[in-house]
């Protein structure tokens, strides 16, 4: 949900500036407690910590990439959890759920104790939304036509975008492909209903099982 009262403040420095070195949850004065906060299309977006069911989903993807990784030698993928993301290019910074990398450039992050990760390294992205943050993680609509996730991501050129939508009225997950850097749009490449196997094409080719994934409690 965003932050009505950030309105009232008067930040030092730009959101993303403050951001990228840490210092805007403190400024805010938010609790440590797993809220994130992130800055989306410019404007500051903090969200409540996840649930148990939220995490669960992401737990269920990654099982997918260990169960490929344990399979297969020449698996390629790793995954890392609410890892920061700095969109430079755009001046946002983003938290995703998931990020999916090569494993070369994970080791080499690693090495270098990067303190975020860039667009670059990163070849897919995941969200699995919840009431409070669903219209930031969606393309731009009615209810925020400002710079979402989903078209960030497109801007910055991240490959793939897999946002597990658990709307009531939706309940599916979503791939999008084929980023338009220009204009920050996605070509919607697959979708599979909960309950389906989602079966990610080339160049990943993993599986993941949705058969206990739900909607958020209306």
């Amino acid at each position: 949900m965003s932050v009505a009262a950030v309105a009232h403040f008067v930040l030092p420095d730009s959101p993303y500036a403050m951001w990228v070195r840490d210092e805007l949850a403190g400024y805010l004065h938010l609790p440590k407690d797993g809220t994130r906060v992130e800055v989306i299309g410019g404007e500051i977006v903090v969200s409540p910590g996840p649930s148990v069911d939220h995490n669960g989903m992401v737990r269920d993807i990654e099982r997918g990439l260990f169960a490929a990784e344990l399979t297969d030698p020449a698996f390629v993928w790793r995954s890392v959890q609410t890892t920061d993301l700095n969109m430079f290019e755009i001046g946002d910074g983003y938290i995703p759920d998931l990020i999916v990398m090569d494993a070369e450039v994970l080791a080499e992050a690693r090495e270098t104790k990067a303190k975020h990760l860039l667009p670059y390294q990163v070849d897919l992205v995941v969200e699995v939304n919840s009431r409070s943050n669903a219209v930031s993680d969606r393309r731009p609509g009615e209810k925020r036509k400002v710079g979402t996730k989903w078209s960030g991501y497109a801007h910055a050129g991240i490959p793939y975008y897999l946002l597990v939508d658990r709307d009531p009225k939706v309940c599916r997950t979503t791939l999008y492909a084929n980023p338009d850097m220009r204009v920050g749009t996605y070509a919607e490449l697959q979708t599979w209903s909960f309950g389906e196997t989602v079966r990610l094409p080339h160049p990943f080719g993993f599986e993941i099982s949705t058969d206990h994934w739900d909607h958020w409690d209306d």
